[in-house]
């Protein structure tokens, strides 16, 4: 095992001398964070952990990845931003993903990686395996939100989790003591009721040791373990910084402790390994270093098209006989809410992977709205958990689970909230199949209620959905109908992409026919609510029954409104949106967002590039004005726009056009 663990530690070292003398000939892109001197602590974690088991990594991900098996010539590769590299060089050195050997992502920004691997233990947790995953994490890290949301939720739901900080003494350039009151990362552990345990970081037999103490805690369900490892980086924070913020005494000092020469005289002190045999092993690690670089520069660059691929898995969600028209007359009525409460009950019992949870899901409170009350009664608190409030923490935490082989449903009680997760959504669930190169799925459902109602006040009223048609990677989707809801749902559930599912709180009440039978309405399908050849409403979720009514008022003076709804603006079903525009030849888009920057601008600009020569007259939009969503209810009303106001502008659109 110490053999193997020099091994491991040479062959590292080896791949950090290497890029840094490549780095320097300008034969590497980007930035790099070499991990030299800090190997002791990625060898004696993961040399505890077996094949099955998961880990997330940081922007010096090289280590980590090549302790977990990952290929030199793979990692080299992706280094060098080539086809062959483990993520076909769209990662690079800051976000690696090797799903195969458990690297459930690298990131460049700090701590992002605690809660996805958070959600990895979650889902062995589930599943009832016995799997870890260990979080690697700067000292810098424990200053974030990820890190306390993380380590407090995987402490209250008792999870197989290693918090593995390498506490290197700076924070990029700033000194640990700067920034913290206390000595030892560890010693926050306390506070959340788990083990804290200082380690010397430099010493790969001590960490060992400890990590094969944590492990075993979290195999036999005692929980996770904070372990800090007191380490030291041999250069500055990146390849290339001048480095003038360490004194040079104490960096000497760390280089005297340096891990590699510590474990090779130990083993020649005991006997395990020779001198020559240690310096063979040396010899092969620089060897197949140089070996991984000739094959890398070999290898051709990813092909120009490689950068438009892999944003979506694309797959059709179930048969035919499963996506069903409209409601019969004799369908039963259901309000929205309960019909999203059904969707996640059946689909639930449908497949054990899919679970969920939110605030409030214990007991029979079923989240802020109700909806999932009764589903912990059917399906157990495993499967239906109550969460803390912790949105970043949330996110994170589903998308290891989706990473790892679950289909998590989370409640974000209002979208003016995924604000405290937006890193989480926009930088790891919805381009880690673009970063892996197509390698992963991320099958995440986010529910949240969106809009103005009940003088809610502006911290819970916002409509954000043009935030993310901004987000390559990820599904939006909006219903206006109990039916659509459901259907809709259940697509997304089904799906393996993530998906933002937006509730809107002023319709769940309102009700509508839905079939008992089986049936999911596909994701980027619009329905022609209602058909009309004068002019085209383009609307979706709340806006869509204020839009049916006026033109259920223009039909009866003999003007024919056509009203689309969107149900999802990524995917957008453009071709329906054309096909009415070449009929009524007149458009207004309708939506409860304000107007500046909303979805309506972008359907706007599709029209004006797809469908201009169809067009009698600009598009015209309705929407709310740019304020946030004021609490007085005279002033919310004047601000979300009514029938009156879509009834004026389909008006002053007709005339302008006659």
């Amino acid at each position: 095992m110490l053999v193997q663990m020099y091994e491991k530690m040479t062959r590292i070292r080896a791949y950090e001398e290497k890029v840094t003398e490549l780095y320097a000939m300008g034969r590497l892109p980007g930035f790099l964070h070499s991990y030299a001197g800090e190997e002791a602590v990625a060898v004696g974690i993961c040399a505890n952990l077996r094949r099955g088991d998961y880990v997330t990594s940081t922007h010096r991900a090289d280590g980590h990845c090549i302790a977990m098996g990952t290929s030199v010539s793979s990692l080299m590769a992706e280094f060098m931003g080539r086809r062959s590299g483990c993520c076909n060089g769209k990662g690079g050195s800051m976000h690696v993903i090797d799903i195969e050997n458990g690297v459930l992502g690298a990131s460049g920004i700090v701590g992002s990686g605690i809660p996805i691997a958070v959600g990895a233990g979650l889902s062995a947790r589930i599943r009832r395996t016995d799997q870890v995953s260990a979080a690697f994490f700067g000292d810098g890290a424990v200053a974030t939100g990820a890190f306390h949301e993380s380590v407090n939720l995987a402490a209250a739901w008792n999870l197989p989790v290693l918090f593995v900080c390498e506490n290197n003494r700076y924070s990029t350039w700033t000194p640990f003591s700067v920034v913290s009151r206390t000595e030892n990362v560890a010693d926050r552990a306390a506070g959340y009721g788990i083990p804290g345990i200082v380690v010397d970081g430099m010493d790969v037999i001590s960490v060992y040791n400890v990590g094969r103490e944590a492990v075993s805690r979290a195999r036999s369900e005692k929980g996770p373990t904070l372990i800090e490892c007191k380490t030291y980086r041999f250069s500055g924070h990146h390849l290339g910084d001048p480095d003038t913020y360490r004194p040079k005494a104490e960096k000497d000092e760390w280089i005297r402790k340096d891990p590699i020469k510590k474990l090779r005289e130990a083993l020649m002190a005991k006997g395990f390994a020779s001198e020559e045999e240690l310096n063979r092993i040396d010899e092969t690690a620089r060897g197949e270093i140089g070996e991984s670089v000739g094959f890398s520069e070999a290898q051709p660059y990813p092909a120009n098209e490689e950068a438009l691929r892999d944003v979506f898995f694309e797959a059709r969600i179930g048969s035919e006989r499963e996506i069903s028209g409209e409601p019969t007359k004799d369908a039963r009525e259901l309000s929205f809410r309960d019909a999203v409460t059904e969707a996640i009950r059946e689909e639930m019992a449908r497949d054990e992977r899919v679970f969920t949870y939110g605030q409030g899901f214990m007991g029979k409170r079923g989240g802020a709205f109700g909806v999932t009350k009764g589903l912990q009664d059917i399906f157990g608190p495993e499967r239906v958990r109550d969460s803390p409030i912790s949105e970043l923490a949330m996110i994170g935490c589903a998308h290891g689970a989706a990473l790892t082989g679950m289909r998590p449903v989370v409640e974000i009680m209002y979208n003016d909230w995924v604000t405290l997760a937006m890193d989480q959504i926009v930088n790891h669930v919805a381009k880690a199949r673009y970063i892996s190169a197509g390698r992963v799925r991320v099958p995440v459902v986010i529910r949240t209620v969106t809009g103005g109602y009940s003088s809610s006040g502006p911290h819970h009223s916002q409509c954000v959905e043009s935030w993310f048609m901004h987000v390559p990677g990820i599904k939006v989707i909006l219903p206006s109908t109990p039916y659509d809801a459901k259907g809709l749902l259940k697509a997304a559930i089904r799906d393996e992409n993530p998906c933002l599912f937006m509730e809107t709180q002023a319709l769940y009440f309102t009700k509508g026919r839905v079939p008992e039978k089986e049936y999911v309405v596909p994701l980027g399908k619009a329905d022609l609510k209602k058909e009309g050849a004068d002019i085209t409403i383009i609307t979706w979720s709340r806006m869509v029954r204020p839009s049916l009514n006026v033109a259920d008022r223009l039909e009866k003076e003999g003007v024919g409104v056509e009203v689309v709804d969107v149900r999802t603006l990524v995917p957008l079903d453009k071709k329906t949106i054309i096909e009415s525009v070449k009929k009524t030849r007149l458009v207004l888009v309708v939506h409860e967002a304000c107007k500046t920057g909303g979805a309506g601008a972008e359907i706007s600009a599709m029209l004006a590039e797809e469908a201009f020569d169809y067009l009698d007259s600009p598009v015209r939009r309705v929407a709310a004005p740019d304020v946030p969503t004021p609490f007085s209810p005279p002033l919310e009303r004047y601000v979300v726009p009514d029938e009156t106001r879509i009834e004026g502008e389909l008006r002053e659109a007709l005339k302008l056009a006659r």
